[in-house]
């Protein structure tokens, strides 16, 4: 657990990516300005509409050819240059999608000019409107709209009246736009979904560190708590030896028996932890977590440490509490002593414990002024800091400091539900 595997990029949209326009595929093509920030490769689907839109500005083309002929007045050289440019024109829409604005922006005076044109104009104004903002399109929509009628003024149809051919040609305009605006909606629907996929991913992710984050403090805090009370133990009798060397041999023995009890539960206790941290689940532990009915266990122990505890039990049906709440209350029990032990050594430990189902569980550990001068411990108020943060979690509240008469006290209660 050094460290989180990166999170997969999720697909833009799953499935058979060749039939999807590149514009959904490319995640660049959504840069908020309405310009891409890098061209696109084409998919099948892309040559496939771009042959089709080519084959129907030559069809339209060819009409307008069929239409030039008809203009009696039109001079010849007029009606070739009119020819060239509309092939030119129908041969630019294969750049559509690289220049789609300068493309529509040249085929307004192109097909001014030319008849022959009109259709790769449509082209070009249908691709404005599917991948620019709206005010491009009003632009150059609006731009055609105005010098339709100076054109069919100047080059009457020969098959329609004037006001037949504007308004024929402004039914154009309005389908292509509207069509175009359609296509670019429904196109936005699917990238805000895929958007939305997207933050949801990421949200889920961030959502899992977090847990993992929760879950390696909380394992940090059983680490602090439970070896630390099991060390505290170790020194406390390898201290007794190393200043008594002189002592019986029965009370060596019982220390020494102390110490490899001691170290033995300590390395069980770290065996636990590591399982945890390379399983991932605190169900996976070898040992169960202990609860209320551990405490007795725990006073026992401290008293063959040889601390001076006194319990005091007025706990109302103490089989009934929940198992966290008991779990809780067990290790501000063993901090408490741990700390005496540090601070107060060879004073009288009294840990009363109380509670029942309406009224929530109250635990109380003081110690009063140890005998004699107790030199400072390095690192101290970091256990009672993680206590207070246990007990909130729980839903309860812990208080500690110094009394008057140079004891401490540390009072705790959790909600018993």
């Amino acid at each position: 657990m050094s460290g989180d595997p990166p999170v997969p990029e999720p697909p833009a949209f799953p499935g058979r990516r060749w039939l999807l326009p590149s514009a959904l595929l490319d995640p660049a093509q959504d840069s908020g300005t309405g310009r891409p920030e890098r061209r696109p490769r084409r998919t099948a689907r892309d040559w496939v509409v771009d042959f089709m839109c080519f084959l129907f500005a030559v069809a339209i083309g060819l009409l307008g050819v069929d239409t030039v002929s008809k203009e009696v007045a039109l001079p010849d050289a007029y009606a070739v240059l009119d020819q060239v440019l509309g092939a030119l024109a129908c041969a630019a829409v294969w750049l559509r999608r690289r220049w789609p604005t300068g493309l529509a922006v040249a085929m307004v005076p192109v097909c001014f000019v030319s008849a022959t044109a009109g259709g790769a104009g449509l082209v070009a104004l249908f691709t404005l409107t599917v991948h620019r903002p709206f005010r491009y399109v009003a632009w150059v929509a609006g731009t055609a709209l105005l010098l339709n009628p100076l054109f069919y003024w100047l080059r009457p149809d020969p098959d329609l009246s004037y006001l037949g051919a504007v308004f024929l040609s402004v039914v154009l305009t309005g389908a292509i736009v509207g069509w175009g605006m359609f296509v670019r909606s429904k196109r936005q629907l699917m990238l805000s979904f895929r958007d939305r996929a997207r933050r949801a991913e990421t949200e889920a992710a961030l959502r899992a560190e977090q847990a993992q984050r929760l879950a390696r403090e909380a394992i940090a805090r059983e680490m602090h708590d439970v070896l630390a009370h099991r060390l505290t133990l170790l020194s406390v009798h390898a201290g007794a030896l190393e200043f008594r060397p002189d002592a019986p041999r029965a009370e060596i023995v019982r220390a020494a028996g102390v110490i490899r009890e001691s170290a033995h539960e300590a390395l069980q206790d770290l065996r636990e932890i590591i399982g945890v941290l390379r399983a991932g689940d605190a169900d996976d532990a070898g040992r169960p977590q202990p609860t209320l009915a551990a405490l007795d266990g725990l006073v026992a122990e401290s008293r063959v440490a040889g601390m001076k505890v006194v319990l005091d039990h007025h706990v109302t049906d103490p089989a009934n509490v929940p198992a966290s709440v008991g779990r809780t209350a067990y290790r501000i029990a063993q901090e408490c002593l741990t700390n005496a032990r540090k601070h107060a050594p060879g004073a009288e430990v009294t840990v009363t414990v109380a509670g029942a189902p309406a009224d929530g569980l109250t635990v109380r550990v003081r110690n009063p002024a140890p005998p004699g001068e107790v030199p400072p411990v390095p690192g101290s108020g970091q256990g009672l800091i993680g206590l207070t943060e246990r007990a909130t979690l729980a839903g309860g509240r812990l208080e500690h400091g110094p009394e008057a008469d140079g004891g401490f006290e540390v009072r705790a209660w959790l909600p018993w539900v």
